[in-house]
């Protein structure tokens, strides 16, 4: 126990020593060791890297999951290494909306029918979006949070924690100096010159890959496109579909409708014709051709209903040769 306070009391000095190197040298007024020029040069062309790809794993976290609150909620589980429940899309709770409504309009009707499959669609627009999100967390998110959190930004702060310590030994030294107590400020020095000449080679090897780096994250970059593509191809797949069988719907409708309008011009017409002709001019019109006219059969229904005897008592054929004797034809 006494040896982890020691360590403890030891890193927690060393943390405010290196605190207090970083504010001076941020406000300039203290020294700083420049890194080789080779090496800076890699180290710009390194942090860009790590800048943008930062950049673009953020923003394409938005854009798998606009939610911020879910967001925080599944960077939660993944830092507690615990599994991420399953979360219904937005298509998906669209389509599960639709389908209810369908079967609440009832599914023998257009609109719920329309609804229905509209809702299935939703649904299936839903499982493609979860698909792509699937890849793209696989073969683009992680790789690029490969680089980020892996070995480069280890190595790079390290190498900064070296530096500082350095430059806390040298001003030491200076201090020590003025004092005549530069024994140990020298042996110091030369360790932390040592351990920071180690690291600065270490990181060097690590960022003189930053080309092989980018190779991959070219070959990343080309799997999203990709999965975004197959995904657009999807959805515009089950939208086509989609528009299909709504087109069926409507044109189920509209036939229905027509019908219906049929059925009523026709209803209306016998109607009108068998309350403004008397029953014997339309026995005579009938009569007068071979065949009785096709709104005969509702003629003889809507008689019936009136209660007229001969429509009542008579088949077509039957009331057609009982009256052809008593009817004079004019010719």
């Amino acid at each position: 126990v006494a040896m982890d306070l020691t360590r403890l009391a030891v890193d927690a000095g060393q943390f405010i020593n290196r605190a207090v190197q970083y504010t001076e040298e941020s406000l300039g007024h203290g020294e700083k060791t420049e890194l080789d020029p080779g090496l800076g040069e890699l180290f710009v062309r390194a942090d860009a890297t790590k800048t943008w790809s930062d950049q673009m794993i953020s923003q394409t976290e938005v854009l798998l999951q606009p939610n911020s609150g879910a967001r925080l909620e599944d960077r939660l589980y993944e830092h507690l290494d615990w599994s991420v429940p399953p979360r219904p899309r937005t298509h998906e709770v669209l389509g599960d909306q639709m389908v209810q409504a369908g079967l609440e309009m009832g599914s023998n009707t257009p609109y719920g029918t329309a609804l229905l499959r509209c809702g299935e669609a939703q649904k299936q627009l839903g499982e493609a979006e979860r698909k792509f999100v699937q890849s793209t967390n696989i073969h683009f998110l992680t790789p690029l949070r490969s680089f980020t959190e892996g070995e480069y930004g280890d190595e790079r702060k390290m190498l900064v924690n070296k530096r500082l310590d350095l430059d806390i030994a040298k001003t030491r030294l200076r201090k020590a100096h003025e004092a005549d107590r530069e024994g140990r400020a020298e042996m110091e020095q030369r360790i932390c010159q040592s351990l920071f000449d180690r690291q600065s080679e270490i990181t060097r090897r690590v960022v003189e890959g930053i080309g092989n780096t980018h190779t991959n994250h070219m070959r990343s970059l080309t799997d999203f496109v990709e999965g975004q593509a197959c995904y657009f191809d999807q959805c515009h797949q089950h939208a086509q579909e989609l528009q299909k069988q709504l087109q069926l719907c409507e044109q189920t409708k509209n036939s229905q409708i027509s019908t219906q309008l049929d059925q009523i011009s026709t209803i209306s017409t016998v109607h009108l014709l068998l309350h403004a002709t008397p029953i014997k001019h339309l026995i005579k019109l009938t009569l007068l051709d071979e065949a009785p006219p096709p709104w005969f059969d509702l003629a003889q229904v809507a008689a019936e209903k009136r209660g007229e005897a001969p429509c009542q008592s008579l088949t077509k054929k039957k009331l057609c040769l009982n009256l052809k004797d008593q009817i004079r034809i004019p010719k």
